[in-house]
């Protein structure tokens, strides 16, 4: 399903102040201009956020990396280390509803941009910081990236084989899923000043953070009053049998189907022993109920496996799914990125990018009104100087060239 652009405009008339790099700030960021915010990013007029040079693909381009967590949002470069373009900054903080920072402890407020300068400029303003760990941590002056917050928020040492080393996940959550509650607090605290005319300081560490996205853990914690433990691909919060990914042909490095049972609904199983062929174990006391299931595991895992090495994938999916049993197939982004469906559907969507080209690329996944939300393209750094100065400080072009001679922008 195609975008629909009148369903943009939630936080029309929003300006985002964008002072961030690399991806937990910048994923927060263009979630709210996805969500019809404008988002100026100011960036150093020599090379810009480091993410530009990230991951880099053609000569002379931005990176994939860069394009993926700036779309829509509009580049203002000046350098803050000039006196005239430090003042400019805090002139657009004046005029803005939202200013995001993520740089390193302390180097905000020794540019002169701290909390306590910027609400002095503009008392209404939500203050949005993401550091690495949190105000007060024995570790608060600690640098931190993704693979950091994941090790130290507990992700890890519940990501791997019973029998292995901590694993980091795939996926960043560190970073992405940061900036995700961010971008949650930041809605609330833009509601609240609609009725209390009343600014915000919001402050997230991505340490913190990441104990959001393992509290199940926690339920085991507190069930076996231990530390959980790395189970692989099963669950956490109790032995479920089968819970896991099973081998499919051709044999391929990710040739896998999870197949799981629910604890809530005995008809899982037995819809499940009936499309493998197996309906004669219907009632078999060893794997009747959840607890004996759980105790022949290793039997029951035999099983599935001899029926799922027998068919691909998606076939696998296909048939369990069709019968009620929760299936899915381990699809990998080379299949992903070339299924018809999700760009069909507007969940992948086509940056059409006048440097790097056309770039396929995962959109907001939310639908608004049935359809989901256009993508314009990461900006090219300092695009868009003369449109935000003009825009947002009234410069005339002839001030603005000035600028630009006298390398502030």
């Amino acid at each position: 399903m195609g975008a629909n652009r009148a369903v943009q405009g939630y936080l029309d008339g929003v300006r985002v102040l964008d002072l961030t790099q690399f991806e937990a700030g910048p994923s927060c960021t263009e979630a709210l201009a996805w969500l019809g915010a404008e988002v100026v990013k100011v960036e150093n007029p020599q090379g810009g956020d480091p993410g530009r040079s990230s991951f880099r693909g053609k000569p002379g381009q931005d990176s994939w990396y860069f394009l993926l967590f700036n779309a829509n949002k509009k580049s203002l470069s000046i350098d803050l280390k000039s006196p005239k373009g430090l003042a400019l900054v805090k002139d657009l903080a004046r005029r803005a509803d939202v200013l995001v920072e993520n740089f390193a402890p302390g180097a905000i407020e020794r540019l002169g941009l701290g909390y306590e300068a910027v609400r002095e400029l503009n008392p209404g303003i939500v203050y949005a910081q993401v550091k690495g760990f949190g105000a007060g941590s024995p570790f608060e002056r600690g640098l931190a990236f993704d693979m950091i917050a994941q090790a130290a928020g507990g992700l890890m040492s519940i990501t791997g084989e019973p029998d292995g080393p901590p694993l980091k996940p795939g996926a960043t959550l560190g970073d992405t899923g940061t900036g995700m509650l961010l971008a949650i607090s930041i809605l609330g605290a833009l509601y609240r000043r609609k009725t209390t005319g009343e600014g915000e300081r919001l402050e997230l560490a991505m340490q913190d953070a990441i104990l959001q996205y393992i509290r199940v853990a926690f339920a085991a914690t507190a069930t076996t009053g231990q530390a959980a433990q790395r189970n692989g691909s099963k669950l956490l919060s109790g032995k479920t049998a089968p819970s896991g990914v099973y081998p499919c042909k051709p044999g391929g490095p990710n040739d896998y189907v999870y197949v799981y049972t629910s604890r809530a609904n005995p008809a899982h199983w037995r819809r499940l022993l009936e499309v493998i062929g197996r309906a004669d174990l219907i009632g078999d006391p060893r794997f009747e109920t959840v607890t004996a299931r759980a105790e022949h595991e290793a039997e029951v895992d035999a099983i599935i496996a001899d029926w799922t090495s027998r068919h691909e994938k998606v076939e696998a999916m296909r048939l369990l799914s069709a019968v009620g049993v929760p299936a899915g197939a381990v699809f990998d982004t080379l299949e992903l990125q070339n299924d018809p469906d999700f760009e069909r559907r507007g969940i992948m969507r086509v940056m059409q990018h006048p440097a790097c080209g056309d770039f396929k690329m995962p959109a907001w996944p939310v639908r608004h009104g049935g359809s989901t939300l256009p993508v314009a393209p990461a900006p090219l750094l300092g695009e868009h100087n003369e449109a935000v100065l003009s825009d947002w400080l009234g410069l005339s072009a002839g001030e603005v060239a000035k600028l630009r001679a006298d390398g502030v922008i």
